[in-house]
């Protein structure tokens, strides 16, 4: 029992830890936002290396998202004669949860767990060191233009996803199931909210800078060498998503509730 509770008080104290750490790093970057300097080609580099490295990912999930949604859904749906609103339930589904979820999972895995260990890996080969002797401030080089890359670049790759995932849902209702491809696309678009929209791109912006931010964090507390990297990135990926999901709840939660006002 005592081994029990030593180990529980031990993961809290690095889960208090780990938070304190991530928010200070939060307060450092919104004052590299504010005041700069501002390091624009890494940022565009960032930007590439978010957006259209992980957009092969991102579409293939989506895609296959879609499709799996669609059948499910038309199996529950034919049990009371409602097909029709197959294209609904998919392009809701879609926009709403699915692909802003499932990309910002995937973009956790890839690029997420990418700027953890370069990050650790500039720490462990004392490079963190030798930008502070240089008089660069390692946030505003290293963590700003990474979060504001992640924050740009996820509700785009959201956007293609969304359509990426219609065209899944369309490809199995329509080409495999047989349902009318212009009810499909009437029910898709004439009771999709720009809200639906809205949400899903918004959840994807925050989302992405929890992913830089979890990511670059981890990435300054790597220490141990080759290993530590290798911990620093599992990290990094299990802290990203996991965050991703807890929060992706309480969002779900205010948006609807500021959207039934």
């Amino acid at each position: 029992m005592t081994r029990l509770l030593t180990a529980v008080g031990q993961w809290a104290v690095r889960l208090a830890s780990d938070a304190g750490e991530t928010a200070l790093l939060f307060g450092s970057t919104i004052a590299g936002l504010v005041s700069g300097p501002y390091y624009v080609r890494s940022w565009f580099a960032q930007m590439f290396e978010i957006g259209n490295r992980s957009l092969p990912v991102v579409l293939v999930t989506a895609g296959f998202s879609g499709a799996v949604f669609a059948l499910q859904t038309w199996e529950g749906f034919a049990k009371f004669g409602a097909t029709g609103l197959v294209g609904f339930a998919v392009a809701r589904g879609m926009t709403r949860e699915l692909v802003p979820v499932m990309a910002s999972l995937m973009v956790a895995g890839r690029a997420g767990s990418a700027m953890a260990a370069e990050i650790g890996t500039m720490m462990v080969t004392e490079q963190v060191d030798a930008l502070k002797t240089m008089a660069v401030d390692p946030v505003r080089y290293l963590v700003v233009p990474r979060v504001l890359a992640a924050a740009l670049m996820l509700p785009i790759l959201v956007v293609i996803g969304d359509l990426m995932g219609i065209f899944g849902g369309y490809a199995v209702a329509v080409r495999m199931l047989g349902a009318a491809p212009t009810a499909y696309w009437n029910s898709s678009f004439d009771f999709l909210d720009i809200q639906d929209v809205a949400g899903g791109l918004l959840k994807a912006s925050l989302f992405g800078i929890m992913i830089a931010l979890f990511s670059c964090a981890r990435g300054f507390r790597t220490s141990g060498g080759a290993q530590g990297v290798g911990r620093a990135t599992t990290g990094a990926m299990v802290t990203s998503s996991m965050a991703i999901l807890v929060s992706d709840f309480f969002l779900t939660k205010l948006l609807l509730s500021l959207w039934n006002l």
